[in-house]
């Protein structure tokens, strides 16, 4: 956490904008490849296979900071499912682990980005060590 911090200290110092200052971690969730790619401080550490929304369903384009985060959650909306891991990022869609993992590298979910749960404890625990105003979450196609 002391690196993440120092560095965005070092580019908000150096003039770089606030916003190249605060995207210490970057989750990049490409639809159509199914795969969310993970960099820290610029650097690719993690690439995962991810279920998007299925037919019927969307997952929202665009790109957010996580708003919150939940070791456990269940689903209000669909029948109390676990949402192990879960990192909210834009109302009710989250990154959030899984145990349909046969899913993964295909669309199957509601809308939200699903990750084994591995993966999800994983990228919560990244998101918890830099802090949410450094992270930012894309979502494109």
């Amino acid at each position: 956490m002391y690196k993440a911090l120092f560095v965005a200290a070092v580019l908000a110092i150096a003039g770089f904008p606030a916003q190249a200052a605060a995207d210490i971690l970057v989750a990049r969730v490409n639809i159509s490849t199914q795969t969310m790619t993970v960099t820290m401080d610029g650097r690719v550490i993690h690439r995962w296979p991810v279920s998007t929304a299925r037919r019927g369903y969307v997952t929202p384009r665009g790109n957010w900071r996580p708003k919150r985060l939940h070791r456990m959650w269940y689903s209000s909306k669909y029948e109390n499912s676990p949402m192990p891991y879960s990192v909210f990022y834009n109302g009710g869609y989250a990154i959030h682990g899984t145990g349909a993992v046969r899913s993964l590298g295909r669309p199957a979910s509601h809308g939200c980005v699903r990750l084994t749960v591995a993966n999800a404890a994983r990228f919560y625990s990244l998101v918890r060590e830099v802090g949410p105003s450094n992270t930012r979450i894309i979502v494109a196609n």
